[in-house]
């Protein structure tokens, strides 16, 4: 797979150039990545590692889980946001992809802050409580509906989905394209947009972005300062934990 875009290249180059960079541990993981790992157009890029990044300096997510580990990049843009105590918990089926995600999250600064669980993502899903105030999505995409139906009961009130692919390389509007990945997205973009439990809005960042929301405006907010103060302080796992 190569690199995706659907922005026009010198563009998405461009917003790259006048972003903050990588920090080294991220140029390493991606490095890496792209030498040891097949298909590594699957990792988000620095532009879209960043974007993850302000998203969570801007939540302050307590719990963040992530469905999709690959090669730890995203994983790693998260957690240089966290606040202490916070904590992700990242999922992958592929012993290959969570043995390079230990390896680049060892060698970061944030081992003590991200927990992978190897397996089936929907039965990890039903094995963890709650509630996430950070949900990102970028596994099989034949699945999406499966893991976004899993994963809104245990969102927090102010939590937000971010699920990554949903214009699917602008194949989305490829009526000839009738692929199974290409049709679960068609189907998982409808599905949201109609849902009334939720409000959406897709971005056309990399590959595209769907970002999610509960419906209403609840009072108090999951994983503020205050909010924070009355829950425990979260024990993480090693990072390589499986």
């Amino acid at each position: 797979m190569s690199e995706i875009f659907v922005a026009h290249p010198d563009v998405e180059a461009y917003a790259e150039a006048h972003s903050a960079p990588e920090p080294p541990w991220l140029v390493e993981a991606a490095e890496d990545t792209r030498a040891t790992l097949s298909f590594p157009g699957m990792m988000v890029g620095p532009l879209e590692g960043r974007f993850l990044q302000m998203l969570v300096y801007a939540l302050d997510p307590r719990e963040v889980l992530e469905i999709g580990t690959f090669s730890g990049y995203s994983a790693l843009s998260m957690a240089e946001a966290l606040s202490p105590g916070g904590r992700i918990t990242t999922c992958d089926i592929s012993r290959a992809h969570v043995e390079a995600a230990a390896r680049h999250i060892e060698a970061s600064p944030f081992a003590d802050r991200i927990v992978i669980r190897e397996g089936p993502a929907l039965q990890s899903i039903e094995a963890l409580d709650g509630p996430f105030d950070l949900v990102f999505i970028d596994a099989d995409k034949e699945n999406y509906l499966a893991y976004y139906e899993a994963v809104l009961p245990k969102l927090s009130p102010r939590g937000l989905i971010v699920v990554d692919n949903t214009l699917w390389s602008a194949r989305v509007l490829d009526q000839e394209d009738v692929s199974d990945a290409t049709r679960a997205i068609r189907a998982f973009n409808d599905a949201v947009v109609s849902d009334g439990r939720v409000v959406c809005v897709q971005l056309t960042v990399r590959d595209g972005v769907t970002l999610i929301r509960r419906a209403g405006t609840p009072e108090g907010r999951a994983g503020t300062k205050e909010s924070r103060a009355a829950r425990p302080e979260a024990v993480g796992e090693p990072s390589g934990g499986r």
